[in-house]
């Protein structure tokens, strides 16, 4: 099973959005999918028109006395399943810290699902928590939507220099840019910089739509609301790549080669997540 993060720091870049219309598309591929809404807001979930059956709440499903299973909820649509987000996930941090090995707790609740599913999709909530490690440890992929400002960017190369100090070679990040409106020239510049700089960013490119923004309204995957449509086949095209990506196995970098850690990095990302104890490895599946 591959667990494909969508992810990002700050809030309102499209991270819903890009994940249930990638869950979606991987389950027409063929792949039995799972989406996982992490947030406690419940976005996924009411995009989806999923209702939630048994309630799981954070503490339970942290300590280990309840198992994902038991929430799972079928979509609408064949193959996609959804695990509904649950209000009490707003103190997942509470939780996880109480528990020993905390930042290895959402690895160990998605080894149950390998069985059953071959793609685990996390919709994950903004900001920087223990929750936030947690997934960095899970997962095989993050696909980070990225609007075209500074503090976008600048969130990206902290991240990158995060998971480069903590030697997780095998983590593939898979940033590409969302709400793009290329009539603005901050943006335009931003993009052709950022791509200078970073020239593994995906290529697909997703613009500020309101028929893209109408997903939550439609509460419909975009290959559902408007099938042969430009957002659609632009959703297509982003799957594609994150699908062959995830599909390739790299070789983690050398101790020789591995990127510095920057001076504010201990500042700023690293010390807003909790270390992992002594002896314990950063990523084990």
């Amino acid at each position: 099973m591959k667990i494909i993060a969508v992810t990002n720091i700050k809030g309102g870049v499209g991270k819903t959005t890009t994940a249930v219309n990638l869950a979606y598309l991987a389950a027409a591929g063929g792949a039995r999918t799972l989406l996982w809404d992490l947030d406690a807001q419940g976005a996924a979930t009411y995009t989806l028109q999923v209702e939630p059956g048994a309630r799981l709440s954070a503490r339970k499903l942290v300590a280990g006395r309840r198992e994902p299973q038991e929430a799972i909820v079928a979509s609408a649509y064949p193959r996609l399943h959804v695990l509904p987000a649950d209000v009490s996930y707003r103190n997942f941090d509470v939780h996880l810290a109480a528990r020993k090995r905390p930042t290895e707790r959402l690895l160990k609740m998605s080894r149950t699902l390998r069985e059953d599913y071959d793609t685990l999709f996390l919709d994950c909530p903004p900001g920087i928590s223990l929750l936030t490690e947690n997934v960095l440890r899970a997962a095989d992929a993050l696909v980070i939507p990225l609007v075209p400002t500074p503090l976008s960017l600048r969130m990206l190369t902290q991240l990158r220099a995060f998971v480069a100090t903590e030697g997780w070679g095998d983590l593939k990040l898979l940033p590409f840019f969302s709400m793009v409106d290329r009539r603005r020239s901050l943006h335009r510049e931003l993009i052709e910089g950022t791509r200078a700089e970073f020239p593994d960013l995906l290529a697909t490119e997703v613009p500020y739509w309101s028929e893209i923004e109408r997903v939550s309204v439609r509460r419909a995957p975009m290959p559902v609301i408007a099938p042969s449509g430009e957002a659609a086949r632009l959703y297509q095209q982003l799957w594609a790549e994150v699908e062959a990506r995830v599909g390739q196995q790299e070789p983690a970098p050398s101790a020789t080669t591995a990127p510095v850690e920057p001076d504010w990095i201990a500042g700023d990302f690293a010390a807003a997540v909790e270390p992992a104890p002594n002896g314990i490895p950063g990523r084990t599946h």
